[in-house]
Parts: C-alpha cells; sequence; structure tokens
C-alpha cells in the first residue's frame, strides 16, 4: 500500500513539473531581435522602444516619441549637475553624531530638431488589456551630421570641466545662503 501511495505522489510531482515547465520563448521577450540588436550604419543613428497603452495609436506614439528623445539625446545631451554635501558633527568624542546629507540631482535637456526620422520596424501586439508597440527608428545623419557628432564628441572633456567649474559655484552660492539663514535664526 505505502508503494502505491509513494509511486501516486511521484506521479503527481512528475505532472506538476511538467505542467510548470511551459514553451520557451526563445528569450525574445515580447519585441522581435532587433529590438535588443540594434543595427548597426554609419550613416544612420538608431533607437529601438515600447511602449503601452490601452489604445493601439497612443502604444505607437508613445513608443515613437521615446525614440525619437533617444535619437535627439545621441546628437546633443546636456548634463546638468548639482551635487551638495553637508556634513554635520554633534556632541564630543565617542558620543559625537555625524549628520550627512547628500543630494544630486541631475537633469537632461535635450533640444534638437529632428529632420528625416522614420519607423525603420514597427510590431504591435495585444498585452493583457492593452496593446505593447514596439518601435525602430532610424534618422539618417550623413556627411554634415557625422562631422558635427565627432566636433561634439571632442569637447566633451572641455565641457565637462566647464560643468564641474559651474556646478562648485553653484554649491558655494548654496553654502552662503544656509551660512545667512543661519545668521538670521541665531544659531
Amino acid at each position: 500500500m505505502k508503494r502505491s501511495h509513494f509511486a501516486v505522489l511521484m506521479l503527481l510531482v512528475l505532472l506538476m513539473g511538467a505542467g510548470c515547465a511551459g514553451t520557451k520563448s526563445g528569450g525574445s521577450g515580447p519585441c522581435p531581435e532587433w529590438f535588443t540588436m540594434l543595427p548597426e550604419d554609419p550613416n544612420y543613428l538608431f533607437a529601438a522602444t515600447t511602449a503601452t497603452s490601452r489604445d493601439l495609436q497612443l502604444a505607437v506614439n508613445k513608443a515613437k516619441t521615446e525614440a525619437r528623445r533617444d535619437l535627439a539625446s545621441q546628437l546633443e545631451l546636456r548634463i546638468q549637475g548639482l551635487t551638495k554635501k553637508f556634513d554635520e558633527e554633534v556632541g564630543l568624542g565617542e558620543d559625537a553624531e555625524l549628520l550627512a546629507s547628500y543630494t544630486q540631482v541631475t537633469k537632461e535637456i535635450i533640444s534638437q530638431t529632428l529632420n528625416g526620422t522614420r519607423a525603420r520596424e514597427q510590431t504591435t501586439g495585444k498585452e493583457g488589456t492593452g496593446w505593447r508597440a514596439c518601435v525602430l527608428m532610424e534618422l539618417p545623419i550623413g556627411a554634415a551630421n557625422a562631422a558635427l557628432v565627432d566636433k561634439i564628441k571632442a569637447n566633451k572633456a572641455m565641457y565637462t570641466r566647464f560643468r564641474a567649474s559651474q556646478a562648485f559655484d553653484e554649491l558655494e552660492n548654496e553654502v552662503e545662503k544656509y551660512e545667512k539663514y543661519k545668521e538670521k535664526q541665531g544659531m
């Protein structure tokens, strides 16, 4: 009797394991292979994005807009960062308590006119109660734009040093404001 219970139990375990195995998707996910394996062409920039919505057209529009933003950021990207650090030690000796606050703010500003963008590939599919759109946008850059991109890349180091000095100036201004605030509060 115990052997038959054991056999039934093993059969159930095997059936449950087989039921959980499911089918293999090949790792492609909800979008085609071109989504993760972008084409390479020296005359084009590419951006692949995906978006979802309950409305099919809105999903497509959202994906295209995000892809255009990605293309614009490939052409021109300005990062503004401000790092503030404030350390305060309260108490003496081993009883001292160090309070530290560290904030970093990064903002991307992209301002670029994109002429000639088009959807090279586009797929849509039902997903739950909505739609998923996968879009591969391309932007022809041509020889003039390629030279401009090279110039921007060459000046990146100089721009980074310039932004670092600006961030330091902003930090000094914030410290001065804080010192004035402390004086007003009688701290």
